[in-house]
């Protein structure tokens, strides 16, 4: 049993632990079922089946991803605009969040590398 996002912000640490166990399932499993994720750069991959293929290509290039500063969120009813600055210095992290019906958080459009100005 995975944890859940219980508030916006979870779901970059969860995106990160998810990630560092090499967990392509687990990290799919953040996005709504139809999410759209701007990944790899310069593609749009939409819904959690594709998602998880990418996520898969993802995790198997290893490395270790760390958890970055966050920007403040911004809410509106039940939606979130989460952001970090990242520190391979890819410009910025930007991303949708939608509250369920269960109180938790899923990502709905996540944009992560838009290029430095």
């Amino acid at each position: 049993m995975r944890p859940k996002a219980t508030t916006p912000e979870d779901l970059a640490r969860l995106f990160v632990e998810r990630a560092n166990a090499r967990d392509a399932e687990g990290l799919a499993l953040l996005y709504e079922p139809d999410a759209v994720l701007a990944f790899p750069p310069g593609s749009t991959t939409t819904g959690r089946e594709a998602i998880q293929a990418v996520c898969e290509q993802l995790v198997a290039q290893g490395g270790e991803f760390t958890i970055e500063n966050a920007l403040p969120t911004l809410h509106h009813g039940d939606l979130a605009l989460t952001a970090t600055r990242p520190a391979d210095g890819t410009g910025g992290r930007t991303q949708i969040a939608r509250r369920q019906p269960d109180g938790t958080w899923l990502r709905v459009i996540d944009r992560p590398e838009i290029p430095p100005s």
